[in-house]
């Protein structure tokens, strides 16, 4: 078991009453005729009960089943859109695909809400204002591409970007060519360096290999990084320490970010010495819930400490998602200050430790 950190008892309660609140008001919104959207009308009417009338607290969402996959797969995107907002031409962000058919989420303003709130977890010393950002990460279909500049614009910045298709590194690793994946991740490191010698550049969103790989060709913080915003793949202890006191070399600030497209984007807290470089990460509630549960009784929380597997649920009006078992497990941390609910630990994918998992450069 680990200890609570000091978190106002208040705080917590407020931080549920509001959670609550804002669940209620979203059901209402994604199970009524006026408002909602074809997918969930149709569910509630196969149910054979109302949301909108049983749902009234966090622990009712039990009574969902677990979203699927094949939901975002199978279906065309139009029944995802809320009759409110019937008309309006959507965009249309995948996850994943590495094989077959990716999942699919369609919004409006969604992204640009969760990257303005995490603009205000930035450290301007970090991510100067009225300057330049370099994003060299997924693009194409992928919501990153949008939210990262979004994040540079609120800012006050502009982005400069470097194409990167994952889904081809992926498959080159699965295949056992490893000799093409390293070339194109080459490929795409080379045009970010060439980037960073000939434009001021401050602020850096990268994957931590990519991350890795770029500093083997140039030095961060003599090119004008200042501040890192990382997301992707696994990032334990020792990876933590190794960029943190080798790759950035304590000068340079480094957020790391555990995100996807289902969900939007829980920040880190900051690292503590006696976090012993373990990333603790917090969602951004009441947009999204995560929970660590377990495996085999995925309605029972394990205890603070210990795996579990991550299930997440989105709730806006744009999206309504309960109950997602994500392909990760991380360990349930307590709330930490300034979040009054729990958070997730050492994110990693889920089965870590008994399958050969292919992460690729995301």
């Amino acid at each position: 078991m680990e200890s609570s950190l000091a978190v106002d008892p208040g705080a917590t309660q407020a931080a549920q009453a509001a959670l609550d609140a804002h669940l209620r008001d979203i059901i209402q919104w994604h199970f009524s005729p006026e408002t909602g959207c074809p997918v969930w009308l149709e569910w509630a009417g196969q149910a054979g009960w109302d949301p909108r009338r049983e749902v009234r607290t966090v622990a009712d969402l039990q009574r969902f089943p677990h979203f699927q996959d094949e939901w975002l797969r199978d279906r065309q995107p139009e029944v995802w859109v809320p009759r409110a907002y019937q008309g309006r031409p959507f965009n249309i962000f995948e996850t994943g695909g590495t094989t077959g058919m990716p999942k699919q989420r369609i919004g409006w303003e969604d992204y640009k809400v969760d990257y303005s709130e995490f603009s205000t977890k930035l450290a301007d010393e970090h991510f100067p204002r009225q300057h330049y950002w370099l994003m060299m990460g997924p693009t194409g279909p992928r919501r990153l591409r949008l939210a990262i500049e979004h994040l540079a614009n609120v800012r006050g910045s502009s982005c400069y970007f470097i194409d990167l298709d994952p889904r081809w590194v992926k498959k080159m690793i699965a295949e056992k060519r490893s000799d093409a994946a390293r070339a194109y991740m080459d490929h795409v490191v080379e045009q970010a360096v060439t980037i960073l010698k000939h434009r001021r550049v401050s602020g850096l969103f990268t994957t931590p290999k990519l991350l890795e790989a770029l500093a083997e060709k140039l030095d961060l913080y003599a090119a004008g990084i200042r501040g890192v915003f990382c997301g992707g793949t696994t990032m334990t202890p020792q990876y933590i320490r190794f960029v943190v006191e080798e790759v950035l070399e304590g000068r340079i600030g480094f957020y790391p970010t555990y995100g996807n497209t289902l969900m939007g984007l829980a920040a880190s807290v900051p690292l503590r010495p006696e976090d012993h470089y373990s990333i603790t990460y917090y969602a951004p509630q009441p947009r999204a819930v995560l929970r660590v549960v377990d495996p085999a009784n995925t309605g029972r929380l394990v205890e603070y400490g210990a795996w579990g597997r991550v299930e997440l649920t989105t709730m806006t009006k744009e999206f309504f998602m309960p109950r997602f078992l994500e392909r990760d497990e991380a360990i349930r941390r307590p709330p930490r200050a300034p979040y009054a609910w729990d958070g997730v630990g050492d994110v990693r994918p889920f089965g870590a430790l008994e399958k050969n998992i292919v992460e690729g450069v995301y």
